[in-house]
């Protein structure tokens, strides 16, 4: 293991991740909100911790390694988690306790967007913006936009983004270089984020929350600038965005980088993952609006298809925002979209969740074994867009699940021994692990109220969903730290 070269990518990527306390800094002295301090020393400290680790190994120019990209991944995610809490630490309001702030920060990092904190629309601004920000940068992954900036400091960045690139397919480049992937999907990212924060501006929001809703919606994270989430606006052209981009922003980027270079809509159109993608939220969405209607518990049925499309997409899409109370309905309308966000959206898309191409293939290997039972004698190949798959990679999607159930017995039975009921403990760990948010039971608003041990296992779930598991586990089997 080449420690040295860990710690001087360790440390730059901190020394970067300073800088972007300048933004809510530069938003703090403008509405001058009382927190440009925290934001200042914030700032100093991040960007010492990265000298004190860079500075002794800076002449270190060895190559990076596989083993070293997976430590560096997971240790930056943690790092920066911890590091990410300074500011909240700081400011006088939120008060918040070393447990709360890294819990929120570890939350915006992941785009979970489970939050603790109460009284959301009397936030400094720059405080509200710092969040909005964290999840952005988490959204597409920070590393994957570190890839883009080493090489110009010397530094590969192959192994970086082989490793924190999440999903079954995530070895394919949308270009021969690995720097103009990251680079490409990049601006992909940015122009969804402009094209969003356009798109609210001019249906109704002010340009702080359109910028700051932006940033969620496109990371699919769920943070808001107020409490009662985009049922602040009140407004269906808002909705009808939000809609729109969360459905985009769980698309693989990489079939948005194609379809913007071919300029045609055919790789959406060729995409097996996407096909999937659209029916099962429709059918999620159907679901809903049809029980709804049934259960009767509205009076006002525009307002119904309204908010049962809505939550059913925010929630399928694992993004949390909301436009009323779902945990409220009746039936099992709340634990079915509580379920949904276990399919979650696309590989390579910025949402969380098994994934739907991992769903899809399970589905056809289920459908390969019934056929097997009536002609046992057959081949019967999975195929996917009429490419045969190999059996690897069938295998490797069932290790993931096998490792996933376990990983969330043992933390769901973890939780329960803090004393939480199962309602709450089952979907606060459902809504962290798939990087969802919003739960059921007394997570139905907030966090805030869940003891200490509880925070830090759902800070772990929220980590291990984000990595998809295997990239944070692999660190703790004996045959990685093998020479």
């Amino acid at each position: 293991m080449q420690y040295a070269v860990i710690l001087r990518i360790l440390g730059i990527l901190l020394i970067l991740f300073s800088f972007t306390m300048i933004p809510p800094l530069v938003i703090s002295l403008a509405y001058d909100d009382g927190s440009l301090m925290s934001f200042v020393l914030a700032f100093l400290i991040i960007l010492s911790i990265g000298l004190l680790l860079w500075l002794p190994v800076r002449n270190n120019k060895n190559d990076l390694r596989l083993r070293d990209g997976f430590i560096i991944v997971v240790l930056f995610w943690v790092g920066l988690g911890l590091t990410g809490s300074v500011p909240l630490l700081l400011s006088s309001f939120p008060d918040l306790s070393p447990t709360d702030a890294i819990f929120e920060s570890i939350s915006g990092l992941t785009t979970t967007g489970a939050t603790i904190i109460i009284g959301i629309d009397n936030l400094p601004k720059s405080i509200l913006f710092y969040r909005h920000e964290l999840q952005w940068l988490g959204g597409m992954g920070i590393i994957v936009l570190a890839v883009a900036i080493l090489p110009m400091l010397g530094i590969g960045g192959m192994q970086l983004y082989r490793a924190e690139t999440p999903g079954p397919v995530k070895d394919t480049k949308l270009t021969p270089r690995i720097t103009e992937t990251a680079k490409s999907l990049w601006y992909v990212y940015l122009t969804m984020t402009i094209a969003c924060a356009a798109s609210y501006f001019l249906a109704g929001m002010d340009v702080f929350d359109a910028v700051a809703h932006s940033f969620s919606t496109v990371s699919i994270g769920g943070f808001s600038t107020h409490d009662q989430s985009i049922g602040f606006f009140n407004n269906s052209a808002i909705e009808i965005i939000a809609i729109f981009f969360m459905i985009l922003a769980g698309i693989n980027f990489s079939i948005h980088f194609l379809s913007f270079r071919n300029k045609n809509f055919r790789p959406y159109l060729n995409d097996a993952e996407f096909r999937a993608y659209l029916k099962i939220l429709l059918i999620i969405c159907v679901t809903c609006t049809i029980y709804n209607l049934i259960a009767g518990d509205y009076h006002d049925y525009k307002l119904m298809i309204r908010e049962s499309l809505f939550q059913s997409i925010s929630i399928a899409t694992t993004t949390g925002f909301t436009t009323t109370e779902f945990q409220s309905w009746h039936g099992f309308t709340p634990l079915l979209l509580i379920l949904s966000c276990f399919i979650g959206a696309c590989a390579g898309s910025t949402g969380g969740g098994i994934k739907v191409i991992r769903i899809l293939l399970l589905f056809k290997q289920g459908v390969r074994e019934i056929k097997r039972l009536i002609h046992p004698n057959a081949i019967f190949t999975i195929k996917l867009d009429d490419k045969p798959i190999p059996d690897r990679i069938i295998e490797a999607i069932w290790g993931f699940l096998a490792v996933y159930v376990v990983i969330f017995v043992v933390l769901l039975l973890a939780l329960m021994a803090t004393d939480i009921d199962f309602t709450t403990a089952f979907s606060a760990l459902s809504a962290c692990i798939n990087n969802l948010g919003p739960g059921l039971g007394e997570v139905s608003n907030n966090y805030f109220n869940i003891n200490t041990a509880a925070k830090w296992i759902l800070c772990i779930a929220m980590l291990l969903g984000r990595l998809e598991i295997f990239t944070l586990l692999v660190l703790f089997t004996p045959a990685f730290w093998r020479r």
